[in-house]
């Protein structure tokens, strides 16, 4: 993944107002922009821009366009500028950014706008990104730390959710639907029928934004139960954000199962499952098919999982610290105190509220995280204002975005941002994967601690960077639930308490000796380095930079070094610094052994790795140790250290353990560091950066940071101190074109600590005032007037000071002597002698043309006459081998013979005349004099008329003496330098505010002196070093004394640092060869110079002309090069090496080029010199990256005792010193043959192009094309490239034939590395005119590697023809690795028995796959994307933008040749070509179907048809197309006729239909016809697996299998095929092939064509050809660039007309759907449950069962009611008929239907076919009661049960050992069954769950459309009732309608039994009643008795009467006996 942060935009000419400006950045033709802001001078954007790569690497022919433009602006020409930017660089170091700053805009006319681009990229490596983390080098900090890049972008992205179906949706008689809602837009699917519903729908939303903001986004999916606006109760919902699959694997979720939820008890049981597939389509990435699972896949196991509860971040903002104070402009005076003179001692004086007066502005606070921005109050800008406000954020876990940015803003939250920090969640938060196993995660969490803000300074360059404005003290908390409903809070009182309570603060001390100061900015301005930290700082004395000769200058220091040091106070972090660089050098010691164990592989006795794992295990214990001391003072604090502990625990554990690891060690250890650097982080710093400034006079020109953990002392012990502590450090400050370059010793740590400072520093220290006196001259008198208000005494900035002896001390010193006068000291400019033994000295002869026209002689004049810079215009020859320069130009000498030899050198070669230039016989140069006297503009070699001044060159050579290695008397010597002292001491000036000239001008009107007076401590013995002690309060007793008045009277104070004696070095630098140079603007070649610079010397080489890959092979020496301090240092951080390319454009300015850093190996000890290897630098230009130089630099300490040399000189070249023969690359000859086929897609008229190609030194240029119209190729296509060394013959010879006698080649030896080796480069140019020809574009061609190939081989071919071809292995093509030529390979290496079986074994296995191609032919691995034959180079025109202007067809082949001069010429790769005149052809295109398309319509739908464009033909109808849908199903197939390559590009689009044109296009692809057509896979008709003559699957291509197999064999060097008689036997290749062997078991097919044709398509297949397939293809559209916007599925084939007619097509149309009826009986109910009461309490049902097809409600159908069912059983015998339609290739049913009223077309719907059975009571005055739902997917059937007692609702619920419980879980297939009877289980979904509500006996027969005419049957039990025979159902008599039989009511309906026995019951209870009435109860006490003669005078009637009524009262009464009846 590419991408391209864009930092900042300079305009010039910014004028504030208008529509804004944008940044438009393409890559590989996908543009992207940023964000319209609005016009200013400097603009801060901070985008990304990302572009995926896809399979497609990135390579070094990549770049990036550039095009700033305003926002209204649509045009190129109003563009406010362009470039182009190369990523060649970023692909030599991927894992390194690449920064390019100021990047110059041009306009259309290739002119510079003024306007500059900042801009990083990074590739991010799949699996690599952050594996291993990237230390600098050898203390080399870079102008900016390289981070990754923020978030803050704009993309096209688009999310699809596809609906598939759901499953146990909660509810009864249901009409799902599904509503989905992305962001702010909502979708709804159509409504389906029951419990399990298949939708099938896709619903896309684009979207412009930011990554981070479209993560936070939500996707809520709703499932309801009805469509209609009454009922619309949900069943379920479902909610995540886009973030959720954003990160997931290939952002997708596939067939992912939803858990619903009720929307109001989120907590409670699921509701049912929706299946869903859920993508983000990003532009420029390659998307994924998303296709349906198939089957009835497990829930559990592929169940998304909601989103973790909610999760609040929230930042409390307290206050701030060092504010820049006084306006934004700033006065940094008062944001960082006065600044004392030049000292820029900064002292701090006391802190007023500056900001708080009425109308000042306010500050505030922006935060913005994950797309939102959140802004506090405005507070008054004060010092230290407050805010003490919570602002919280919605956060995710884990989180998605990374990036926390805080900005402090003055004024509104509009405002520009004074500021900016950021916070990374991943530091300040871990998962536990990141983590060590049973390590928990921690959220979120930081402070409270102070956080520095950086930003950019309106008082210094716009290029000098980001530096310190201000501190953040502030807290970050995570929370566990809902957010808070207010997003900005105050905070509470005792929390700011305690947040400030907790920040002890110390006085820290930092420290700068600055040993040089190299490439600064020349001029007459002094300059001054500024060392500071925060809020102080302090500055060097001024110094005028020297030019060293060449091309530099720099500070002249010598061996006093100026020292700066500061005091500061800051919160003491002391227990985060040093265990933040423990863990960095554990880091650094475990990189370091890696590395040295990577590279040496033959470590057989495993030091390196017993060293490596002792030194960690070390390495752990001592941080393990400081750490269980650590304190802890905040959340973030706690969980580090833990984390911290585990990870040092067990890596300790894992070194102690001996033999454990073995070979892995290296892949184990590289996990530990990944881990260990995970850790070495610390957000909780607290202290800024320390800052570094280049100052000239007043104005800060360049800046550079440093970490201040870097460089901090801990008393801990080394290692817990800053790896840069106490060591040299080199900065690199950006100075426009040029980078300074600043040596600087850095520490830094606690006042009270730096007592032994002053012994690290390894020299002496010295302090002193210094200040100026001034005079004025007047009348011819000097005096110290204050004229114009000039002071007598002041600083070097005119500040006024008192008389020198009215100054007193600093408090703490005293003087140390008296005040003198410092005398001026200049240096003779130090100049590059050389070093080694021979140098070439010259000088030049003049002469001038009198009035007569004769030359008459002048001086003669030094080196440099005429010259720049040292250098002679004419040759470049002179420097190169250490020749004495000269500063002056065209300064007279004496004649020749009168220039003595330098003392220690004698002459070898006396003066000679240069004639080997451009000049005449004689070696005058002719030139045009001028009226002042200066140079001629340009020196000719050819004398005119019109020439008045000519020069010669005269050349000497002269060798050292053997003894004089070790004496140099030269005056001008670098090592010590003579001092010449002025006669005064006073320096003049012309008018006051000027600059003082070193020189005295003409008529000085002021001048002034330096005085200076020595300081020394008033207590030595003090514990703190004393440069810390230094202030600017004088040494006095009175209180007025120490306010800051009197402290701006002070004279600056200053530190040095002197050295007694530097060390003697010797450099030497390897410069072999620059590649890939980029001459910038239309420049074809460029005259390239190397510049090297190291501390204050500097070297060039000579100059190589008209080269792109300059080689110079020259060594520079730097010999006896001063540096100071202790030599070990030096060793260990060595000067770094920096070299600039620069472009000498003839007499013109010479042109930056490309730059580079390097550090060279330093050898202590000549005796253990290893010699050096060339290594690949890469150079960075003004536009970025711009090539690589290939050099190696060494170091080597020379003997003190000046003893000759350690190593001698190397070998002398003819242009100086040249390259030792160990360091040259190994060399390896070769030769290069091109196969240049054509030009493609040029645009506009080009006439006659000729094509230039230039590899190395060498080129060759191709015959023109007469006319592109009706030939595009090149009329001779195939070259053999001479590469010839110097004063070889020509180079060319070109291939037209085999039967061509080819040239012997001459070779050239190019290295064997594949990094030495320099691109091929194309040009095109075109005829412009009678003479004269226009570049029209270019190409480089990198990465040669791919087309190295052992050299051809000759072999004998049929007849007395040779053919000639690649080696290639027998019936294979080069590819990757697959399963055809796994098979292949082992087929060619058996026994034919065994053979014959594995082969066979592997054809099944072939014809049993299908050759569908999830991507595009071209994509495939086996076929070499269809470039075998030529390849595809996009040529451009030269310039600022990419602008292409056509494609080359060709190919490379680069093979090794033998060195022997006698060798015979060798064959030729490039033999049999096709014929390269355009070839007719006949193109098939087959489009099956698309899938995955973007909706074009409102609907959410598109009405898709194919158009297919081929040259000016475009076929395609409007109305065929495929209404409301996004998976059309073509079937479609078109013919058109073609001239390839003239008409080569098919264009297959996809458009939308619209009722009113134009129709919308949905995407296209485009593809290549000549690839397929020319490529050996026979891409042009693909072929079958089996042979047939006749019928659908009939032989289509031209030539039969045996031709192909013929010609197929001549292709690759073989003999032709051998057939046997019969066909049955193949020989080809030494192998023999059988058809048995092929169709063993299998009978030949239906029209299978002759055994011969069936061997050779066989043996074809085996062959890796393209076979019969479909491919598919991403459509993109012009509308969305990069974003796809669908597939196609399609394949072409392609028939030359010359070989014959083609065989029929095929037939592709659409499948039709087949005629289905199924029929239904339903026989019997069970086991229902009664819905109804009667009138006498019982339960009961009328039962009547409906039942449909899914998809089909109209076809409902209902059975009979079997009224008053009592105990839930139910008698049909009824038919239900249901006729559909069915697609046995995708297992669905097609409907159609119209969705609308109003709509036009049908839409097709397919469902699976699915039998919706429902089981009612019915009811007449109400709605019916749902009893049971049954439903039956007719492809996946479930077993029916033989009898209603074994029914159960799932077959888990059957016992064990009944006889269906081992085949129910395998279900049936109706479609292969037919036929299915039994019982089904109906159920019911309540809260509880689903229950068994009934039990359905069904017979189910599926009968196909005709069969269902034969046997016709009738609904219900109407006639024909047949097939079966349905009878009328046996119900019992009380099964009726009570309206329509009243009287049967009577009889059945009322329960006689029942009635019977109340009868009875009411007549006992009125005999009772009786009873008692006749024989009522006495109450009386006495009784009358009844006598027996009372008795019997009662009649006899009586009597028996009353017996009788007694009898029958006796059982009803109890027992008793009358006591007169006892006896």
């Amino acid at each position: 993944m590419l991408r391209c942060h864009v930092v900042a935009v300079h305009i010039p000419g910014a004028t504030g107002f208008g529509p804004g400006v944008l940044l438009s950045v393409c890559f590989r033709g996908v543009p992207r922009r940023t964000q319209v802001v609005p016009e200013e001078r400097s603009l801060t954007w901070n985008e990304e821009l990302v572009w995926p790569l896809d399979t497609r690497p990135l390579s070094a022919t990549d770049t990036l366009g550039l095009r700033l433009r305003r926002g209204d602006c649509l045009l190129p020409r109003e563009d406010l500028g362009a470039t182009t930017v190369s990523l060649s660089e970023l692909v030599a170091s991927p894992r390194l950014p690449m920064a390019v700053r100021d990047i110059p805009l041009l306009d259309h006319r290739e002119r510079p706008t003024g306007c500059t681009v900042t801009l990083r990229c990074y590739h991010d490596l799949h699996g690599a990104a952050g594996d291993v983390p990237v230390a600098t080098g050898r203390g080399q900090v870079a102008l900016e730390a390289p981070g990754v890049a923020l978030e803050d972008r704009k993309e096209d992205f688009q999310v699809r959710v596809r609906v598939i179906k759901g499953r146990q949706l909660r509810g009864n008689a249901i009409k799902p639907v599904v509503r989905v809602q992305i962001g702010r837009q909502r979708f709804h699917s159509r409504s389906r029928s029951g419990n399990n519903p298949y939708f099938n729908e896709v619903f896309c939303q684009d979207f412009h934004m930011a990554p981070e903001q479209l993560v936070a986004l939500p996707i809520q999916i709703e499932v309801l139960r009805s469509p209609n606006i009454c009922t619309k109760a949900v069943i379920g919902i479902f909610e995540l954000d886009v973030g959720t699959i954003y990160s997931a694997p290939g952002r997708s979720l596939s067939g992912k199962w939803l858990s619903l939820q009720h929307p109001r008890h989120r907590d409670g049981r699921s509701q049912g499952f929706l299946q869903v597939s859920l993508v983000v389509r990003r532009a420029g990435e390659h998307a994924q098919e998303q296709e349906v699972p198939p089957g009835d896949e497990d829930v559990e196991a592929n169940l998304l999982r909601p989103p973790p509860c909610a999760t609040t971040l929230q930042i409390r903002v307290f206050r701030a610290e060092d504010l820049p104070r006084g306006g934004d402009a700033g006065v940094w005076r008062g944001d960082i105190g006065v600044r004392d003179g030049d000292t820029g001692m900064w002292v701090e004086p006391a802190r007023p509220c500056l900001g708080g007066t009425a109308g000042s502005p306010k500050v505030s606070v922006r935060v913005g995280f994950a797309g939102r921005t959140l802004c506090t109050r405005g507070v008054p800008a004060d010092a230290s204002p407050e805010w003490n406000e919570v602002l919280s954020f919605p956060l995710r876990l884990p989180p998605i975005c990374d990036e926390i940015l805080l900005e402090i803003l003055r004024g509104s939250c509009r405002s520009k941002a004074l500021g900016r920090a950021t916070l990374r969640l991943s530091q300040i938060s871990r998962e536990p994967k990141e983590l060590e196993e049973g390590t928990p995660g921690f959220s979120p969490s930081f402070g409270p601690s102070f956080l520095p803000f950086y930003g950019p300074r309106p008082d210094a360059a716009r290029d000098s960077g980001p530096v310190f404005r201000g501190r953040l003290l502030l807290e970050l908390c995570t929370h566990t639930g809902t957010p808070p409903g207010r997003q900005r809070d105050a905070v509470a009182p005792v929390d700011a308490e305690r947040a400030q309570s907790r920040l002890p603060r110390c006085q820290l001390g930092l420290c700068g000796v600055f040993y040089s100061a190299t490439a600064v900015p020349g001029g007459p301005e002094a300059l001054s380095l500024e060392l500071g930290m925060g809020g102080t700082a302090a500055a060097t004395a001024p110094a005028l930079p020297a030019f060293d000769g060449n091309l530099y200058h720099y500070l002249p220091w010598f061996g006093d070094k100026p020292v700066a040091a500061v005091t500061s106070q800051w919160e003491d972090a002391g227990h985060r610094w040093d265990s933040l660089n423990l863990l960095r050098a554990l880091c650094q010691h475990l990189e370091e052994n890696l590395a040295k164990l990577q590279g040496h592989h033959g470590d057989t006795s495993g030091d390196i790795g017993v060293k490596l794992l002792q030194e960690l295990a070390q390495d752990c214990e001592a941080a393990l140790q400081y750490l269980e001391e650590q304190p802890v003072l905040t959340a973030l604090d706690q969980q580090l250290r833990s984390c911290r502990r585990r990870l040092l625990q067990r890596l300790q554990r894992e070194a102690r353990a001996d033999g454990r690891h073995g070979d892995t060690l290296g892949t184990v250890a590289r996990g530990w560091l990944r881990r260990a650097a995970a850790l070495a982080v610390e957000p909780q710093a607290g202290v800024p950066d320390v800052q570094l400034w280049l100052l000239r006079g007043q104005t800060r020109v360049a800046s550079a940071r440093v970490p201040a953990t870097d460089v901090l002392h801990s008393p801990h012990g080394p290692g817990a101190c800053g790896q840069l502590c106490g060591r040299i450090v080199t900065l690199f400050l950006g100075c426009g074109d040029s980078q300074a370059q600043v040596r600087v010793w850095l520490w830094l740590g606690r006042v009270a600590e730096s007592g032994e400072l002053a012994g690290l520093l390894g020299g002496s220290l010295r302090f002193y005032c210094q200040m100026f006196e001034n005079q004025t001259r007047l009348l011819g008198t000097w005096g110290p007037r204050r004229f114009w208000g000039r002071p007598a005494f002041s600083d070097s900035s005119g500040r006024a000071l008192p008389p020198p002896e009215e100054l007193r001390p600093p408090k703490g010193w005293s003087w140390d002597g008296p005040w003198s006068v410092e005398r001026p000291r200049r240096r003779v400019p130090a100049r590059a002698e050389g070093a080694g033994t021979v140098v070439l000295e010259e000088l030049y002869e003049n002469q001038s043309r009198d009035p007569g026209g004769d030359w008459t002689s002048t001086a003669s004049t030094d080196a440099v006459s005429g010259g720049q810079r040292g250098d002679s215009v004419g040759d470049t020859r002179v420097s190169l081998l250490s020749a004495r320069l000269v500063l002056q130009k065209g300064v007279a000498v004496p004649p020749k013979e009168e220039v003595a030899c330098p003392q220690g050198w004698h002459v070898t070669s006396d003066w000679q005349v240069d004639t080997e230039g451009a000049e005449d016989e004689d070696g005058w140069h002719y030139g045009v004099g001028t009226e002042d006297g200066s140079p001629p503009a340009a020196w000719h070699s050819e004398g005119q008329q019109c020439h008045t001044l000519r020069r010669r060159r005269w050349l000497r050579v002269c060798h050292r003496d053997s003894d004089s290695w070790a004496q140099d008397t030269d005056t001008c010597s670098s090592l010590d330098p003579e001092e010449l002292w002025e006669d005064e001491a006073w320096q003049p000036e012309c008018f006051w505010g000027c600059t003082f000239q070193p020189k005295v001008p003409a008529g000085p009107r002021c001048r002034r002196r330096r005085w200076q007076r020595c300081l020394v401590p008033a207590e030595p013995g003090a514990a703190v070093a004393p440069l810390f002690l230094l202030r600017g309060a004088p040494d006095t007793e009175e209180p007025a004394q120490d306010s800051p008045e009197v402290a701006l009277q002070q004279p600056p104070s200053f530190i040095l640092c002197s050295f007694q004696r530097p060390g003697c070095f010797q450099l030497r630098c390897y410069i072999f060869q620059a590649l890939d140079l980029a001459p910038g603007s239309s420049r074809t070649s460029i005259d390239a110079t190397a510049h090297v610079s190291f501390v204050s010397l500097s070297q060039r080489t000579g100059t190589a002309r008209g080269a792109l890959d300059p080689r110079w092979e020259q060594t520079l020496l730097f010999p006896r090069v001063p540096l100071f301090g202790d030599p070990r240092g030096v060793g260990r951080d060595p000067p770094a090496v920096v070299v600039e390319v620069w472009d000498q454009r003839g007499q013109g300015p010479a042109v930056l080029l490309g730059r580079c850093v390097c550090s060279p190996r330093v050898w202590l000890d000549a005796a253990l010199r290893e010699p050096p290897r060339l290594q690949p630098h890469a150079l960075r230009g003004p536009r970025g990256a711009a090539g690589e130089l290939l050099a190696a630099f060494e170091l080597l300490q020379e003997p003190q005792d000046g003893s000759p040399a350690p190593l001698g000189p190397p070998p002398l070249s003819k242009d100086g010193f040249g390259i030792p023969p160990e360091l040259r690359p190994r060399l390896r000859w070769v030769a290069l043959e091109v196969l240049a086929w054509g030009l493609r897609g040029m645009r506009g008229a080009v006439r006659e192009p000729r094509l230039e190609l230039q590899w190395g030194e060498q080129s060759l240029w191709t015959p023109p094309i007469p006319d592109m119209a009706t030939n595009p190729n090149f009329p001779s296509n195939a070259f053999l490239l001479t590469l010839v060394r110097a004063g070889a013959g020509p180079g060319v010879a070109a291939v037209t034939g085999p039967s061509l006698i080819c040239p012997r080649p001459c070779p050239q030896a190019l290295p064997e590395q594949e990094r030495f080796v320099p691109p091929i480069r194309l040009r095109l140019w075109h005829r412009a005119g009678a003479e004269r020809r226009l570049l029209l574009g270019q190409a480089s061609v990198r990465e040669l590697g791919r087309y190295r190939c052992p050299p051809p081989c000759q072999e004998p071919g049929n007849g007395c023809d040779m053919v000639v071809s690649m080696p290639d292995e027998l019936l294979s093509v080069p590819a990757a690795s697959s399963p055809c030529r796994r098979w292949c390979s082992r087929f060619l290496a058996m026994s034919p028995a065994r053979m014959a079986q594995d082969l066979l074994g592997y054809l099944r296995s072939r014809q049993a796959e299908d050759e569908i191609y999830g991507c595009e032919l071209e994509a495939v691995p086996e076929f070499q994307a269809l470039q075998d034959f030529c390849q595809s180079f996009p040529l451009c025109k030269p310039g600022r933008a990419p602008e292409p202007v056509g494609t080359l067809k060709g190919l490379f082949r680069i093979y090794p040749v033998p060195e022997g001069a006698a060798a015979p010429p060798g064959p030729r790769c490039f033999q049999r070509l096709p014929p390269a005149r355009p070839q007719p052809c006949l193109v098939r295109v087959y489009v099956v179907r698309a899938f995955d398309l973007s909706p074009r319509d409102v609907t959410g739908l598109s009405d898709p048809y194919v158009r297919v464009a081929l040259g000016k033909r475009t076929l395609g109808q409007r109305d065929h197309y495929v209404p409301n849908t996004l998976e059309p199903v073509f079937g479609r197939m078109f013919e058109l006729t073609a001239t390839i390559p003239l008409e080569k590009d098919l264009r297959v689009t996809i458009m939308d239909h619209d009722k009113v044109p134009p129709d919308q296009e949905i995407g296209s692809t485009t593809i290549d016809l000549e690839d397929r057509l020319l490529s050996q896979h026979r891409a042009h008709c693909g072929l079958p697996s089996l042979y047939h003559t006749a019928g659908p699957a009939c032989w289509r291509d031209q030539l039969c299998p045996s031709r192909a197999l013929e010609l197929l064999a001549a292709a690759r060097g073989l003999r032709g095929p051998r057939f046997s008689r019969g066909g049955t036997a193949l020989s080809l290749g030494g192998q023999r092939f059988l058809l048995k062997h092929f169709e063993r078991r299998h009978p030949p097919p239906r029209h299978a064509g002759a055994p011969r044709e069936r061997l050779a398509l066989h043996v074809l297949n085996l062959c890796e050809l393209v076979p019969e397939h479909l491919e598919t293809r991403g459509l993109q559209s012009h509308a969305r660039p990069g974003l796809e916007q669908g597939k196609v599925q399609m394949w072409v084939d392609i028939f030359p007309t010359s070989l014959g007619p083609p065989g029929p097509p095929v037939n592709i149309d659409p499948r039709q759907a087949e005629g289905y009826e199924l029929r239904c009986v339903v026989w019997n109910v069970r086991d229902t449950e009664p819905g109804d009461i009667n009138l006498l309490g019982q339960r009961m049902s009328d039962i009547y069962v409906s039942g449909w097809l899914d998809g089909l409600p109209e076809q409902r159908q209902h059975t009979d009611i079997h009224y008053r069912s009592l105990d839930g059983r139910g008698a049909f015998n009824w038919r239900f008929v249901f006729p559909f339609e069915f697609l046995a290739a995708e297992k669905l049913c097609a409907i159609r239907r119209k969705e609308h009223v109003w709509s036009l077309d049908e839409t097709l719907l397919k469902v699976p076919p699915k039998l919706i059975l429902q089981v009612w009571d019915n009811d007449k005055f109400k709605a019916d009661d749902l009893l049971g739902i049954l439903e039956l997917e007719l492809t996946r059937l479930p077993r029916p049960a033989r009898s209603a007692r074994l029914c159960r609702a799932s077959p888990a619920e059957l016992p064990w050992f009944s006889w269906p419980w081992f085949s129910a879980l395998r279900p049936l297939n109706l479609f292969r069954r037919r036929r299915a009877r039994g019982w089904w289980p109906c159920t019911m979904h309540e809260d509880g769950g689903q229950r068994l509500s009934g039990k359905l006996e069904l017979s189910l027969e599926l009968l196909s459309a005709q069969e269902a005419e034969e046997r016709p049957v009738g609904k219900g039990r109407e006639e024909p009732n047949k097939h079966p025979t349905l009878p009328e159902p046996r119900r019992p008599k009380s099964s009726f309608l009570w309206l329509t039989s009243p009287l049967r009511l009577i009889r059945y309906g009322v329960r006689w039994h029942c009635l019977l026995w109340l009868g009875l019951g009411l007549a006992a209870l009125l005999l009772l009643l009786l009873l008692h009435s006749f024989f009522p109860v006495s109450t009386a006490p006495q009784t009358p008795a009844v006598t027996p003669e009372r008795a019997l005078s009662v009649p006899v009637p009586l009597q028996s009467t009353l017996r009788v009524k007694v009898a029958e009262a006796l059982p009803l009464l109890p027992a008793t006996k009358h006591p007169r009846t006892e006896g």
